[in-house]
């Protein structure tokens, strides 16, 4: 039997490889064994949502909102699988209240957070979240880690498994929008019929 490398060594070599952050973040989560993946569809998560489905060791859950995701993969977490939750920094207010869930019965959550309301923003009503959101988090007892550029990500989604699925607790990882590039509302609102 071919024993696994580790989740760093996996991260290492899907970047040698040339890969993007979402290839990375989708080899790591196979090898730690993520069965569910719950999601509010976002563009910054599409490539990896992408992945996600067409891989078929894994089971996506689209969502009509964020809590939802905390409530099934804490049924996950006792039914024996691991799970991520992918969202968007608007969701985490969503979630707030359910997330007294993980921390007052000790199981790990870990939550992928695509940031809205910081580099290039476009869109006000994104601000006052987008702001806080690590803040927020923090306040609550969440582990928060950051990745601002493309390079990061992997290593932080992999140090965030490990102490999500290690200590119990729950764990953010916020992918900063200099990551995916910032939305253009001009780009948005092109027609193509008409250039």
């Amino acid at each position: 039997m071919k024993k696994a490398a580790k989740p760093a060594a996996a991260a290492a070599a899907a970047a040698a490889a040339g890969m993007a952050w979402p290839k990375m973040v989708h080899a790591l989560l196979k090898q730690e064994n993520i069965r569910q993946v719950a999601v509010v569809p976002d563009a910054g998560h599409a490539q990896l949502i992408h992945l996600i489905e067409a891989d078929k060791t894994m089971r996506l859950v689209r969502l009509t909102t964020e809590e939802e995701g905390v409530a099934l993969l804490a049924g996950a977490w006792l039914g024996g699988q691991r799970g991520v939750l992918l969202m968007q920094s608007s969701g985490v207010g969503n979630c707030i209240n359910m997330l007294s869930l993980p921390l007052a019965a000790h199981f790990p959550l870990l939550m992928l957070v695509t940031m809205r309301g910081d580099h290039g923003e476009f869109n006000a009503a994104q601000m006052p979240m987008g702001n806080n959101t690590q803040r927020v988090l923090e306040a609550i007892d969440v582990v928060v880690q950051r990745a601002d550029r493309d390079q990061e990500v992997a290593e932080a989604v992999s140090g965030a498994l490990r102490l999500t699925f290690n200590t119990f607790r729950p764990a953010a990882v916020l992918i900063g929008q200099q990551v995916m590039g910032a939305k253009d509302f001009r780009k948005l609102t092109k027609d193509d019929d008409h250039e």
